[in-house]
């Protein structure tokens, strides 16, 4: 794996030449992925990979095939790159991705049916206090029922 991304990035400077390697490598986040060892992987990874398309949350979608392993030459590459987060793949780009088809949502549009309901949104699950559920008789619901009505039974 390792010696494959570094025979792509030097066939990348070969190709553009340092200057425009290191430019590219700017524009495209990589240097500031240092950092983080995932987003790293995913930058040196999608060099010579063709963008597929991005949804409407701004993930953007490439596919190698050539010089990859079969099963991981489709990824994603995340809008929010502080928080990744799988549920913000919606569901015409997941099927893309998990090889159970072959066309992207572009090319669905025409056969797409009818949806019903709402459109997809992220799971905000263990996002913080402002997105967790509570109930009503919740500690932390801030339209916590008032529980002060409550009189005990006594004896008279």
């Amino acid at each position: 794996m390792a010696l494959s991304l570094l025979r792509t990035a030097f066939n990348t400077v070969k190709e553009k030449g340092l200057l425009h390697a290191l430019r590219d490598a700017k524009h495209d986040g990589l240097l500031a992925s240092l950092l983080d060892g995932n987003l790293m992987e995913t930058k040196l990874h999608s060099i010579g990979a063709r963008l597929v398309g991005v949804d409407k949350f701004g993930n953007k979608y490439y596919e190698k095939l050539i010089n990859t392993q079969y099963g991981r030459h489709r990824w994603v590459e995340y809008a929010d790159k502080k928080r990744y987060n799988a549920s913000s793949v919606p569901p015409e780009w997941h099927g893309w991705l998990h090889y159970i088809t072959d066309h992207t949502p572009d090319q669905l549009e025409g056969m797409k049916p009818v949806r019903y309901g709402i459109e997809h949104k992220p799971n905000l699950s263990g996002e913080g206090e402002d997105v967790t559920y509570h109930s009503k008789g919740h500690a932390l619901n801030p339209s916590q029922r008032d529980w002060t009505r409550y009189e005990p039974w006594g004896t008279q």
